[in-house]
């Protein structure tokens, strides 16, 4: 039935109703293409935008989001990959409206079917490599992967991977699962590009597990044990991590080299979709929209900590200022993405069955 037709039934059907709340009725009942509650828009996200006090990116964009256009934001949270499993799962009965995921989540929720082609007003200014070519995912905050440590408790960061194999560190450190994690799994590309390859990276963090106190499901958890001095170091990646120092004055953040080599790092953006089949698919479009829009962006730094997806906001706040300074002399590499995307899950199970996990 068309919305005209729809609107005529309405009206016609009421008798104890007056014809303008009657209207005002069905208009809330058809404005959104699957019907239910037409003000509501569902994100599963992973996490880092949220602040723990709620002062952060999303707490401030939500808020924002919502006064603007009267739309509820029920939001999700959890690990890239629980992110996109619980999505699959949930295929026969949609819930989630956006995905926001880390690489190389974002293209496994691609592959699977669960993302459909949406480019948002603002997407024509982040960069080819932050979005897909296909249209089904655009980053919306910029970010990179990095490690925690305590800094009362280390009189200075450690600079090698192969520091943290030092007694030192038994028992106080932790990273999240590969494939579960969005930030696990970056530990495992970081390892085999600065190792030189699969088997070696697997060989140290095989090494490594001696020290570890097991994985953890959730990046986000990890940063308020550091601070607390329960681990001393854990990864992590720099705008959780940046967010989170302002109220934890023990973390700071560094970027593991290869003994003798440089610190690297590579990108690792809030990656969002407009999911497939979504019950309010024009609100997550809207949403999708004014996360790439000018007044959201320019508070992805002075809010979020992080980095603005589009090229043309360029921050000059205090907090922009510094994530430049933690950058300097850190080298940048691109990961394989395409062949993490079809290798992930052979590569996670050789992780596991190197470090028993």
């Amino acid at each position: 039935m068309s919305r005209h037709h729809l609107l005529r039934a309405c009206a016609a059907a009421t008798t104890a109703l007056t014809l303008s709340a009657a209207l005002s009725a069905c208009d809330a009942a058809s404005s959104d293409g699957k019907g239910g509650d037409a003000e509501v828009v569902t994100v599963y996200s992973a996490d880092g935008l949220k602040g723990e006090n709620g002062d952060g990116w999303y707490d401030k964009v939500f808020a924002d989001f919502t006064k603007k256009t009267g739309i509820e934001v029920k939001y999700v949270e959890g690990g890239s990959g629980e992110m996109v499993q619980r999505a699959v799962r949930e295929k026969s009965n949609t819930q989630a409206d956006v995905l926001v995921t880390l690489p190389p989540f974002i293209q496994q929720a691609a592959g699977k079917g669960l993302l459909t082609k949406y480019q948002p007003q603002g997407s024509g200014q982040v960069n080819g490599g932050d979005k897909g070519a296909d249209g089904l995912w655009t980053s919306v905050v910029n970010n990179y992967f990095g490690f925690v440590y305590n800094k009362k408790e280390l009189t200075k960061a450690p600079t090698t991977w192969e520091e943290l194999l030092d007694a030192t560190y038994k028992g106080k450190l932790q990273y999240s699962t590969p494939g579960v994690a969005g930030d696990g799994t970056a530990v495992l590309i970081k390892a085999m590009h600065d190792f030189g390859g699969q088997a070696p990276a697997l060989a140290y963090l095989k090494k490594l597990q001696a020290n570890s106190v097991g994985p953890s499901s959730s990046t986000s958890k990890l940063a308020p044990k550091t601070d607390k001095g329960e681990i001393l170091v854990a990864n992590g990646d720099v705008q959780m991590n940046f967010a989170q120092s302002k109220t934890m004055p023990n973390l700071g953040i560094w970027f593991p080299a290869k003994a003798g080599g440089k610190p690297t790092t590579f990108a690792l953006p809030y990656a969002a979709g407009l999911v497939a089949d979504g019950p309010h698919t024009e609100n997550g479009k809207k949403l999708l929209d004014y996360l790439l829009s000018p007044e959201a962006q320019k508070l992805v730094s002075s809010v979020g900590g992080g980095f603005p997806a589009r090229t043309d906001v360029k921050p000059t706040d205090a907090n922009a200022v510094e994530l430049t300074r933690l950058m300097g002399g850190v080298e940048v590499f691109e990961p394989d993405w395409a062949d993490i995307d079809e290798n992930l899950t052979s590569y996670v199970d050789a992780w596991k069955s190197a470090t028993g996990s």
